[in-house]
């Protein structure tokens, strides 16, 4: 059997166990592909070049077991395989964190939010870091700004400290540890938020494979809201005094915007372009949230 064959058979697998995706892949056959290869110790972006390859027995059963594990604990494959991608860069994720998708990084790689900065901004804060991921691409986009990268949870700044150490900015990326704006020092020119923002309703339907991950960086009614707004009423209240005069913030709320606009009508925002549509992502300039 080639690779490719088992591959087509594994993704065939993955639909019949109806699996979900979301977590770095949107279908089963680039799912497959991305167990298969990382089973294999092969470049995950060259299939072509070895979809012919002859599997030997042990690595037949090995990509079977792998895609067994998969469809049995529902865990997002990144969990399995223990990194995931984000506009091509890789980073190191586990169960302490959730798998790194945010449309923020979109902005970052395509640069549009330097169209409404202006200029590049010279410190950036990355409220919610997670795996640190945005702050990484945040560094990059920017080789002169600082970055602060802060969450409430120690655990998943552990994590982010390894890919701070793996992408080589330790030097300008600092983390911290404190809940909301709590944790923020002084005043940025950026503030990047991809914080809990899912509602009640949405939470309870989630499928096994977000519901693997850590629900304090998903639920956004831990104050006993149901609109999923918990964590952005009050940043948006306060994270005027922690911006610059020019400074903005820009956050994603996924698909709440309906719930985004009810608490926040008086809001005008630019929602940014993204591979997802253009209402998950939005821009506030600090003139707006003073």
């Amino acid at each position: 059997m080639t690779l490719l064959e088992l591959i087509e058979r594994s993704s065939a697998r993955l639909l019949e166990a109806g699996v979900s995706f979301g977590h770095g892949t949107t279908n089963a056959f680039d799912e497959a592909v991305w167990l298969a290869l990382w089973r294999l110790g092969l470049p995950l972006h060259d299939l072509d070049g070895v979809a012919a390859m002859a599997l030997s027995a042990a690595q037949r059963a090995a990509i079977e077991a792998l895609i067994g594990e998969r469809i049995r604990t529902r865990k997002p494959a990144a969990y399995l395989t223990g990194e995931a991608w984000l506009q091509g860069l890789p980073f190191h994720v586990d169960e302490r964190v959730i798998v790194p998708r945010s449309l923020i990084a979109e902005a970052l790689a395509e640069g549009s939010i330097d169209a409404w900065l202006g200029r590049p901004p010279g410190r950036v804060l990355d409220l919610c870091t997670g795996n640190g991921s945005l702050a990484v691409l945040a560094a990059l986009a920017w080789p002169d700004a600082q970055v602060d990268a802060t969450d409430i949870s120690a655990d998943a700044l552990a994590v982010a400290r390894l890919n701070v150490a793996r992408h080589g900015l330790g030097e300008r990326i600092r983390l911290r540890q404190g809940d909301g704006l709590a944790a923020a020092d002084g005043r940025c020119t950026l503030m990047l938020c991809n914080p809990p923002y899912v509602n009640r309703d949405a939470m309870r339907a989630l499928p096994a494979e977000y519901r693997a991950e850590p629900a304090l960086a998903l639920d956004g009614n831990f104050a006993g809201g149901g609109d999923g707004m918990d964590f952005i009423r009050p940043l948006l209240a306060h994270c005027a005094a922690h911006l610059q005069p020019e400074g903005a913030l820009v956050l994603e709320i996924g698909h709440e915007r309906g719930h985004f606009e009810a608490a926040f009508p008086e809001l005008q925002p630019l929602w940014l372009a993204t591979s997802a549509g253009d209402d998950q992502v939005l821009l506030l300039a600090r003139q707006q949230l003073a």
